[in-house]
């Protein structure tokens, strides 16, 4: 079946799980296709974990959920070596962080040393645990929720860990339409339960290298570099985008075209996942009254298309 064809099924089903969310929904699959890591901040009860169930079900990944809490150790997410009377030796057990889709539900009340235990995965592909360095399957894809800072309990994430992640989403609250859609029908977790797997890991990886040979062009890399320049010249921004969020951007700009049902990056595509890519690297200057997120839409309409 063609690759096309199989995406908008994809869409379609998620769709049916997590009402009036298309959008979003659209983000977490382009995530997915750019080999990125995906961060959901929202308030509890919106559907975050039943998505990442949805997503992790559809695509056929093995699936690992951690409840994040504030005792939650290192060793609880990576494994320990247990010693084994029968072998008379320390056998490692590997922890969830051994999973294609690891969801860190909450992470963010989690402490900052649990939280850097991430880092590596994250980055790696790998753990080190014990001094020794195992990799984690393919393809790895952490799926992160984290609640509003506002909330107790709750850690900030450092900027190195929020570098990691390729997209930050949030659902929010459904229109009326769709609220009522969750009222009267079936629970979402048994709809997740029941969804075909419409792909195998193989296939999201073939995906994946269909998204590296998305084109960009000259032109297209102009722009996304005058956009580059914007958040560093002090004008928005109290420090400017790395390079490694600038490959963050064309990465989920070529998902988001390959998804378009082109092999080519178009403006649109970028404009359409900045504010998922960037905004949670930046933090805005001064006074403007608007949170990152508006502050890079603002800058987007004022960095013009050559």
């Amino acid at each position: 079946m063609n690759p096309q064809v199989k995406l908008e099924q994809v869409l379609g089903q998620l769709n049916t799980v997590i009402v009036g969310k298309s959008a979003q929904i659209q983000d977490c699959v382009a995530c997915l296709l750019a080999g990125g890591h995906l961060l959901i901040e929202d308030v509890p009860g919106v559907g975050k974990t039943t998505l990442a169930h949805a997503l992790a079900r559809i695509f056929g990944l093995q699936f690992s959920r951690v409840q994040f809490t504030s005792d939650l150790m290192p060793g609880d997410l990576s494994g320990v070596s247990i010693y084994e009377r029968a072998t008379e030796s320390f056998v490692f057990h590997p922890g969830p962080i051994f999973a294609q889709v690891l969801l860190a539900d909450e992470i963010n009340r989690a402490s900052p040393k649990t939280q850097s235990a991430l880092l590596e995965a994250m980055e790696e592909k790998q753990v080190t645990a014990e001094g020794e360095t195992r990799p984690l399957p393919e393809p790895f894809f952490v799926i992160a929720t984290q609640n509003p800072h506002d909330q107790l309990g709750t850690y900030a994430l450092p900027e190195s860990q929020l570098d990691r992640f390729l997209m930050r989403i949030s659902l929010g609250y459904p229109d009326r339409a769709a609220e009522r859609s969750l009222l009267t029908g079936y629970d979402r977790r048994d709809l997740v339960d029941s969804m075909d797997r419409l792909m195998t890991p193989f296939d999201l990886q073939q995906l994946q290298q269909q998204v590296l040979q998305v084109h960009a062009s000259d032109p297209l890399l102009d722009y996304v570099q005058d956009l580059i320049a914007a958040t560093r010249s002090g004008r928005w921004f109290l420090q400017g985008l790395s390079p490694r969020a600038g490959i963050a951007v064309i990465r989920a700009a070529k998902a988001q075209a390959l998804l378009s049902g082109r092999d080519y990056v178009a403006p649109d595509d970028v404009q359409a996942i900045l504010p998922q890519a960037i905004a949670h690297r930046l933090i805005p200057v001064g006074d403007a009254g608007r949170g990152a997120i508006e502050q890079v839409r603002a800058m987007v309409q004022a960095v013009a298309l050559a």
